[in-house]
């Protein structure tokens, strides 16, 4: 029976291709893909194809590309799919023309439990902010983004020191989960849905985009605050600081893992090293610096850098 619903998928990055693989692992019949045209990319400019792309191609399903999602080509050539349900997992907004065409709706898969952290981050704010405990939604699209009646939600426990990318990676397995589910509901007719209005408990903070400005680390925050800012953003676009050396200059900084220490602060935000770690003694707690970058150099762990560093050559500018 699963083989009989009709399923067009959309999405682009790699989370969306691990939600894919969970639907035609289910025995699923995904009859079409749709994601972002070609383009170029990297310093040689090189044609560069959706991961979704890459994924589909492989699987011999279908792929539209459409540049303008109201293109009258593109509409005609995704209603010729027959579609019974689209999933959008890590797309762009649909206008009505798309989501309303299918018979059984357009529902969404997103990394938080809704309404709370509704936007285009949600893995880096929840850990941004310090929170315990995240989840998966499902939710049927409507006009505004990230708004429909929820489907299905799964939570799932945040460890301490864990990061934007593991924590990417366990969601994809728990959105696998959850996207089936919630196909197997529409394929057998029991869906039920709950307004996001009703759900009272939530916070509803939002999830906006990551720039330069909010992902730059503020020394004079809590050792915490940076910890959860560094985590929350690792490690992609990565939390980021100067440095100053003599004689060097300012150096970016980026940095990609660190944790709380027991080692007594100075509370004046100087560095400190010993053979396998550098210290940042901020104004409240000690914290370690366990992998970064310096401009123009590669990733390394501070064992690796203090080889042939000496961290009393630097001091952070804040």
């Amino acid at each position: 029976m699963k083989d009989n619903l009709r399923i067009v998928f959309m999405g682009t990055p790699g989370f969306s291709v691990g939600i894919m693989e969970a639907i035609l692992n289910a025995g699923m019949n995904i009859v079409g893909a749709v994601t972002v045209a070609d383009k170029p990319a990297g310093r040689g400019q090189l044609i560069h194809e959706s991961a979704v792309k890459t994924f589909a191609v492989e699987k011999q399903i279908p792929v539209l590309q459409p540049i303008k999602l109201k293109d009258e080509t593109f509409l005609a050539d995704l209603k010729a799919l027959e579609a019974d349900v689209f999933v959008v997992v890590a797309f762009r907004m649909l206008p009505p023309e798309v989501w309303k065409m299918p018979r059984f709706g357009t529902f969404n898969l997103h990394a938080s439990l809704l309404p709370d952290y509704r936007g285009a981050a949600p893995i880096n704010w929840t850990l941004i902010n310090g929170d315990t405990e995240t989840g998966v939604s499902t939710f049927f699209i409507d006009e505004a983004i990230d708004t429909g009646n929820v489907i299905g939600q799964t939570k799932m426990p945040i460890g301490p020191n864990e990061l934007a990318g593991e924590l990417h990676d366990r969601m994809m397995i728990i959105g696998g989960e959850l996207v089936v589910q919630t196909l197997t509901q529409i394929q057998e007719g029991t869906v039920t849905t709950i307004p996001q209005a009703e759900m009272k408990e939530s916070l509803q903070r939002p999830a906006p985009k990551l720039f330069k400005e909010n992902t730059q680390i503020d020394w004079k925050q809590s050792a915490q605050a940076i910890h959860n800012l560094v985590r929350g953003l690792s490690p992609y676009p990565s939390a980021w600081t100067r440095w100053e050396k003599e004689q060097e200059g300012v150096k970016s900084i980026k940095i990609f893992e660190t944790r709380l220490s027991e080692k007594a602060t100075k509370g004046d935000l100087s560095l400190e090293a010993d053979k396998q770690l550098i210290y940042v003694h901020c104004l409240d707690q000690c914290l370690e610096i366990h992998a970064f970058q310096v401009e123009g150099k590669k990733r390394m762990s501070a064992k690796e850098w203090l080889v042939g560093n000496k961290i009393a050559d630097w001091k952070v500018i804040f």
